[in-house]
């Protein structure tokens, strides 16, 4: 285990020490800073942020820039934050509780769509604003903020396409059943491969976007297919990726195949820069350019229905360029 991912999950563990009583009230102190307009003066209020889960880096990235940001910049907002832990109908009574404390705004990066939907409108039918990080909901909320994870995906079934020469078995570790990033990023790959004939997907699974599930779905594929028979694994974020590289080398047949995955994790910036994946295409982690939204619409402005963030393809040419940039 790395010492990175030492770090992240001692951060998971502290976080969940602190949200077992329910809320992580950030931000209590002045500071009368201003950023993009946003001096935080005036009446305190509160913004609540459900968070789907908190056991990967990247989602803890996700909370913790955010709510650095507010403490920083916003000196009149409390951000109360909630773990779904992994669980949708956790999530749902972590919301209804957000509302019970009448905040100003919602941000709500949800587990899945269909399960949030209902507390979502809830919360929009009360007056509240709800702004949707990551994932979607089947409901319209005030804004969404993320990358278009289906674009990301053809650009990473494009990439691996030309990479293996338009021919080759691949695996597909994908999120979590039933969240919006994981159906685009399925979606979006299938398109793009669909285009190189001889690439065919010959084993799936939902790794619901953990290491450790990729890496026992790999070894168990390692039985069963022979070997040099599959030539390159597809992953939905960087931790299955790395997951299933692990497997790969313990078989002693990681260098036999292509791993391409998405997030822009400084642990498999690392790995592509050493070779050991073939790319990572960056999905921002939406700080903080979700509490800025949520801050607009607490005080009465208009964000933007929609706000698309800009992704980046890394491979063994740019590689070196992103060491440490990631999260």
């Amino acid at each position: 285990m790395s010492v990175r991912t030492l770090k992240w999950k001692a951060a998971i563990a502290l976080t969940g020490v602190l949200l077992s009583s329910t809320a992580l009230t950030a931000c209590n102190r002045d500071t009368g800073a201003a950023a993009a307009g946003q001096s935080g003066g005036g009446e305190r209020m509160i913004i609540g942020f459900s968070q789907g889960t908190m056991n990967h880096p990247w989602r803890v990235a996700m909370v913790d820039q955010n709510v650095a940001y507010a403490k920083e910049n916003l000196s009149n907002v409390d951000v109360k934050v909630t773990d779904g832990q992994n669980s949708a109908s956790t999530q749902a009574s972590n919301i209804e509780a957000l509302i019970a404390q009448h905040p100003k705004a919602i941000i709500l990066s949800p587990l899945t769509a269909d399960a949030l939907t209902p507390v979502a409108k809830k919360a929009m039918d009360a007056g509240i604003p709800v702004i949707t990080l990551d994932r979607e909901v089947n409901t319209p909320v005030t804004t969404h903020i993320g990358a278009d994870n289906k674009q990301i995906a053809e650009e990473a079934g494009k990439f691996m396409g030309e990479k293996l020469g338009g021919k080759g078995n691949i695996i597909e570790i994908q999120g979590t059943a039933g969240a919006s990033a994981t159906i685009d990023r399925n979606s979006g790959f299938a398109d793009a491969i669909s285009k190189f004939p001889g690439l065919k997907i010959v084993a799936s699974t939902d790794g619901d976007y953990q290491r450790n599930n990729a890496t026992k779905f790999i070894e168990n594929n390692i039985q069963r297919f022979k070997s040099g028979e599959v030539t390159a694994v597809y992953a939905h974020n960087d931790e299955m990726a790395l997951g299933a590289r692990l497997a790969l080398e313990q078989a002693g047949v990681a260098d036999k195949v292509t791993i391409v995955s998405i997030d822009g994790q400084n642990e498999a910036i690392q790995a592509v820069a050493d070779g050991k994946l073939a790319a990572t295409f960056t999905y921002p982690y939406c700080a903080p350019e979700g509490i800025k939204a949520a801050y607009d619409a607490a005080t009465g402005k208009t964000p933007d229905k929609k706000i698309v963030l800009k992704s980046v393809k890394i491979d063994a040419e740019n590689a070196k360029e992103y060491i440490g940039k990631g999260f």
